[in-house]
């Protein structure tokens, strides 16, 4: 599966796009729309080069989810997976309740497990609030905007 245009516009939002690198509040160096690797503190891009870190990046974290979620999910679930995937990374769904819920249930429970998530730095922030929000949310097949 890859992410459709929801998805994507989904991580964008939430991630915003940084032409120059800064440090998240998890204290990694940033750059775009959250590409991380390789990144350093000097590093400039422009908006054409964070597009196509971003599809880069995606197509990474949408593998991740594809090969751990052992069942079949519906476009908006993936698209939700796929962002919090996309912002925690593929050890932190690898090893949580979440993809435990997703792969052998309650299924009932996945969007309290993915609203868990909203500490960086040891401190819970509102951006990760409305984020994990809205990822539930979408994982609902909801409209995730109202929640932003």
């Amino acid at each position: 599966m890859r992410t459709s245009q929801e998805g994507v516009d989904l991580i964008r939002h939430f991630e915003g796009c940084y032409l120059k690198a800064y440090l998240c509040p998890a204290n990694v160096w940033t750059i775009g729309y959250g590409h991380t690797k390789n990144v350093h503190p000097d590093d400039e891009i422009d908006k054409e080069q964070a597009e196509a870190l971003l599809i880069e990046d995606l197509e990474e974290f949408e593998d991740y989810v594809n090969a751990l979620v052992e069942i079949d999910l519906e476009q908006h679930q993936f698209d939700a997976l796929v962002s919090w995937t996309f912002n925690l990374g593929p050890t932190n769904l690898r090893e949580s309740t979440l993809l435990n819920r997703i792969n052998y249930g309650p299924v009932s429970d996945v969007s309290f497990q993915i609203q868990r998530w909203t500490r960086a730095g040891g401190k819970v922030l509102q951006g990760l609030v409305k984020r994990r929000a809205a990822e539930a949310a979408l994982w609902q097949n909801l409209n995730w905007r109202e929640f932003v």
